[in-house]
C-alpha cells in the first residue's frame, strides 16, 4: 500500500497485489495445458478472447481469472474439467499493495489500533468517492479494475468498525487538521468525508477521533505516520509506511519508541470534544 493508503492503506494507491498460491498453481495448470496443446500465447489469447498480456497475467499468476476466461479457456483446452474446479478454490487479497497484507491481517484480529495520519484520511474512515479520487490523483493511474479491485478492498476493511464484533476494537484516530482541509477530490467529496467521520464519531462508542491542530509548535509525529496495533493475546505490534513500501515492526523497543511518540501526539491533539466541534466547524463552512 502506498497509502493505507494503506490505508491500502491509508490511501492512495499502492502496487498491483501480488499473486498468491493459488493463483500461482492455476496459472501454471492453464500454461502446461496451453503448451501440451501446442499453443502459444497470442493464438491462445485469440481463442479465449483475451490479449496475450492478460493470458500472460494469469499464467503468471498476477491477474484473477473472470469467469468468461475459466469457461472459454475450458473450451479451448480440451474440456478437461481442470480449470472450473480450480476457480472456485483461487483467492487473494485484491486491492492490497504486497506489503500491506501482513499488517491488514492482524488488523483483522486486533483488540485495540491507533492510527497517526499525516497525509490522507485513514482508509478506515474513507468514503468510497475520497479513496477513489486518492487512487487517481498519484501515479501511476491504476487500470479500470485495480481500482475497483482498491477500493472494494479499503471498503471492506471498514467493518472492523463495528461494534457488534466480539469484543469490538478500540480504535484511536489522531489527524492532522491540513489533511482535513485539502478538500480532496473537491468540494462535494470533502463534504460527503466530513459526514462520514462526523456520522462514525457519534455512531461508534469504540472510536476516538482527535485533530492534529495546524498551529502545534510540539509536535511528537514529525518522523511521519504510524501505526500500532495490539493482539488478542496483548502483544503489540506496529507498521511504518512510506513511498511504495511499508515495515511491519514486532521489535518491542521499537514498539515502546513508538507508543511514547503516540502517546505524546494524543496530549497534543484537540480532545476528542474539540475535534468534534472543529469538523462541525469545517463542514458547516462547505
Amino acid at each position: 500500500m502506498a497509502y493505507e493508503c494503506t490505508d491500502g492503506g491509508t490511501g492512495a494507491g499502492g502496487a498491483e497485489p501480488g499473486a498468491s498460491d493459488s493463483l500461482r498453481t492455476f496459472g501454471a495448470v492453464v500454461q502446461a495445458l496451453r503448451e501440451h496443446a501446442g499453443l502459444s500465447r497470442e493464438e491462445f489469447g485469440a481463442l479465449v478472447r483475451f490479449s496475450k498480456h492478460t493470458v500472460a497475467s494469469v499464467e503468471q499468476g498476477r491477474r484473477m481469472p473472470d469467469r468468461d476466461f475459466v469457461e472459454r479457456a475450458e473450451e479451448a483446452l480440451g474440456n478437461t474439467g481442470a480449470l472450473r474446479k480450480a476457480a472456485p478454490h483461487l483467492s487473494r487479497q485484491a486491492g492490497l499493495a504486497i506489503w500491506f497484507r501482513q499488517w491488514a491481517r492482524l488488523e483483522a484480529t486486533a483488540i485495540s489500533l491507533y492510527t497517526y495520519e499525516c497525509r490522507v484520511v485513514p482508509g478506515l474512515l474513507q468514503t468510497e468517492a475520497y479513496a477513489r479520487a486518492v487512487s487517481l490523483n498519484v501515479p501511476p493511474l491504476p487500470d479500470p479494475e485495480e481500482l475497483e479491485e482498491r477500493i472494494a478492498a479499503r471498503m471492506a476493511r471498514q467493518e472492523l468498525l463495528a461494534v457488534t464484533r466480539k469484543p469490538p476494537t478500540a480504535f484511536s484516530f489522531i489527524v492532522e487538521q491540513a489533511v482535513l482541509e485539502r478538500w480532496t477530490g473537491g468540494e462535494e467529496v470533502t463534504r460527503g468525508q466530513f459526514d462520514r467521520l462526523l456520522e462514525v464519531i457519534e455512531r461508534n462508542w469504540n472510536v476516538e477521533f482527535q485533530v492534529m491542530p495546524l498551529r502545534q509548535p510540539s509536535h511528537a509525529g514529525t518522523d511521519g505516520p504510524m501505526r500500532l496495533a495490539e493482539a488478542p493475546d496483548n502483544q503489540w505490534f506496529a507498521y511504518s509506511e512510506g513511498q511504495q513500501n511499508g515495515r511491519l515492526i514486532a521489535h518491542t523497543k521499537e514498539i515502546s519508541l513508538l507508543q511514547q511518540r503516540y502517546a505524546k501526539l494524543r496530549s497534543q491533539a484537540l480532545t476528542p470534544e474539540d475535534s468534534l466541534g472543529l469538523l462541525k466547524r469545517l463542514r458547516g463552512a462547505l
